[in-house]
């Protein structure tokens, strides 16, 4: 089981203060070692047909994609706006995975 990280989730990251950004780490080694970790708090994002979130902080939230074993990270951010990332939707009501990977 691997860690993927995107571009996306990348930019993202570089964006973040730096204590955050030591938060994520762990987080990250906590979600490759067990992804029900309990501080994780994983859960669907309602609304995506799979799409995860994982808990950094009370302020803020990782989202991923299983894929196969692998875990695909595709935003950290506050935790409205990385949920509001997974939900975009674009003018015809379809999912816009444009800003993946």
């Amino acid at each position: 089981m691997a860690i993927v990280i995107t571009d996306r989730f990348r930019k993202a990251y570089r964006w973040l203060p730096q204590p955050v950004q030591q938060r994520v780490k762990k987080a990250l080694r906590q979600l490759d070692e067990n992804p029900r970790h309990p501080s994780l708090q994983v859960k669907k994002i309602g609304g995506t047909a799979d799409i995860y979130e994982a808990r950094v902080d009370r302020r803020y939230r990782m989202s991923f994609q299983f894929d196969g074993k692998d875990k695909i990270m595709r935003n950290v951010d506050d935790h409205d706006d990385c949920l509001r990332a997974c939900l975009k939707i674009d003018e015809r009501g379809s999912f816009d995975a444009s800003f993946m990977v």
